[in-house]
């Protein structure tokens, strides 16, 4: 089989997927990418991906460039003629499916999330992304979800029908994220690892950062990840005064786990489902987030970490110095009932599966298309003798 993978992001779709493709590629399936060009590229070709470059923006909303992604997709798509089509994010699902619906392609989009723009989008937006949802997703031969709440959302707007299933995410690699030694307690050690942007808490991590290192001397803050807003010129003042560390964009988040007690991650984005949560629990780390879907269904609160208010710093403080309160082999513990949690139900390989599984209905819906077709050859000649 011919198999397609639409994206927009050359890390992620390493980070993440590489294990789905691998297993696609060790089935003896040929594997194109198409996605714009980023230095995770070499190494998935290196693992026999053909690749494709594309423009892209994710957050661009130029009408012309957003058609040109449309245009790509159908150049490529007529020309590939895929058997199957694998999409992730909002504008590949769309645009992905739009054509593959025009192409008559199967098509399998994983929601990875429903955006602003549906959440907390004006009403026209809003309407205008669901009405191309429920176009781009109507002939879906599957919708992966990656949390209820957004899988019930597109039931309630009737975006899908019986053609859905929930994934634990993108899973969690239990290989390579294994449990870290828990460091010692002489410094509590606390890390925001995600994107630097507003939806994603960095403020309120921030106020607490400001508020725990003025009470409590023996605790250090880290922040690591890309500045997508502009966050810049604040956390070079903070790092400079020694409230914060930050460590930039972070190509391995182990590298900081190893050193810190607690990951705290108090968003409020329409995540999928936390993968910076799945990797923290995988090696052993509490974690400290917020009660909305794409985090709570990682912690238990008081079991592997706690759970804090939305857009409420008073609140994430008072959960970092209930934390801090708690004794060494306590916070230990709880590191390893987060390990427990995500090998009992974030397996990356229960992902895998559910990839390899919509290939295999695709081939036997193929199987069975050429047969039928077999049979009405057989019938047109004898009726024609």
């Amino acid at each position: 089989m011919i198999v397609v993978i639409l994206s927009n992001d050359h890390i992620w779709t390493y980070n993440l997927r590489k294990e789905i493709i691998q297993a696609i590629i060790q089935q003896g399936h040929k594997v194109f990418l198409i996605m714009p060009y980023g230095e995770k590229v070499t190494e998935l070709c290196g693992m026999g991906c053909n690749f494709i470059d594309i423009p892209f923006e994710r957050h661009g909303t130029n009408v012309i460039k957003e058609i040109k992604i449309l245009y790509y997709y159908h150049k490529y798509l007529k020309k590939i003629k895929p058997d199957i089509v694998f999409s992730y994010t909002i504008k590949p699902n769309i645009y992905g499916g739009i054509v593959c619906r025009y192409l008559m392609v199967p098509f399998v989009p994983n929601i990875t999330g429903l955006g602003t723009a549906v959440e907390n989008g004006g009403i026209i937006q809003k309407i205008t992304l669901l009405l191309l949802y429920k176009f781009a997703l109507k002939k879906a031969q599957k919708v992966f979800f990656q949390n209820s709440e957004n899988r019930d959302f597109m039931i309630k707007h009737h975006i899908v029908k019986d053609n859905y299933a929930l994934l634990p995410g993108s899973g969690v690699n239990l290989n390579h994220y294994q449990v870290l030694d828990y460091p010692p307690q002489d410094v509590i050690e606390f890390a925001f690892i995600s994107r630097i942007m507003k939806e994603k808490g960095i403020e309120q991590f921030l106020d607490a950062a400001k508020y725990i290192r003025n009470k409590y001397p023996n605790t250090r803050f880290h922040v690591c990840g890309f500045c997508e807003q502009e966050y810049d010129q604040i956390l070079k003042d903070l790092n400079d005064n020694g409230t914060i560390i930050y460590h930039g964009m972070v190509r391995d988040v182990r590298t900081i786990l190893k050193n810190v007690h607690c990951t705290v991650h108090p968003t409020y984005y329409p995540e999928g489902l936390s993968n910076v949560l799945l990797e923290s629990c995988a090696c052993g780390r509490p974690i400290i987030t917020t009660n909305r879907s794409g985090c709570r269904e990682v912690i238990d609160d008081g079991i592997n970490g706690f759970i804090c208010k939305q857009k409420d710093s008073e609140d994430l403080i008072k959960q970092i110095e209930k934390f801090i309160s708690l004794p060494y082999e306590k916070k230990k513990q709880m590191g390893l009932a987060g390990r427990a949690k995500v090998e009992k139900e974030f397996d990356r390989n229960i992902v895998v599966q559910a990839y390899l599984d919509e290939i295999e209905r695709t081939l036997s819906q193929n199987g069975l298309q050429k047969d039928n077709k077999k049979q009405g050859n057989k019938i047109e000649d004898s009726q024609n003798a």
